[in-house]
């Protein structure tokens, strides 16, 4: 396990996570999805467009973005909101070459701390079905098919309950 620096993102990060983003994307998606759905000008347009407005809507208490770096490059990040009183774990993306390292669970722990701070205790996500790296990743940590609301389109959807403190010392916040 490597150790990251796990931070709130900021403009200046926009190009990065953008990158990230795509790279990640592009990952999982090869073979399941025609390559302009996940990686054409016009979506890597939408994503960085999708992204500022995630940083801007992440200075409230109960919306966020957090990245991890390691040796001074973003190697991950995560993006989560709330609307209409249900948080939404919207993106959590590692970077490919980093996977197998422990970075998505220090992210991972950053966030439930972010969401305990703000007094969330339900979370959702959706994950891509076709990706078992992924899956195995949510239940490793917790999440389970959300009983009230199970798919969306092609994705499983997913519920974490955060009624618990992350382990002392993880997921720190730099």
């Amino acid at each position: 396990m490597i150790r990251t620096a796990i931070r709130a993102a900021t403009f200046a990060d926009l190009d990065a996570i953008a990158a990230l983003h795509a790279e990640a994307r592009a990952t999982y998606y090869q073979g399941h999805l025609p390559e302009a759905d996940f990686d054409g000008r016009a979506e890597r347009a939408r994503t960085r467009e999708a992204w500022r407005h995630a940083l801007t809507a992440g200075r409230r208490r109960d919306s966020g973005v957090l990245c991890a770096a390691y040796e001074e490059a973003l190697v991950a990040v995560a993006a989560y909101r709330t609307a209409e009183g249900v948080t939404t774990l919207t993106q959590f993306h590692v970077r490919p070459s980093m996977w197998r390292r422990g970075i998505g669970t220090e992210l991972h722990i950053a966030c439930v701390n972010a969401w305990l701070r703000a007094g969330i205790r339900t979370v959702r996500l959706e994950v891509f079905e076709p990706d078992p790296r992924a899956r195995s990743f949510c239940a490793r940590h917790r999440w389970y098919l959300d009983p009230g609301n199970p798919r969306h389109d092609t994705h499983p959807v997913l519920r974490l309950d955060v009624p618990y403190p992350a382990p002392p010392g993880a997921g720190r916040s730099k």
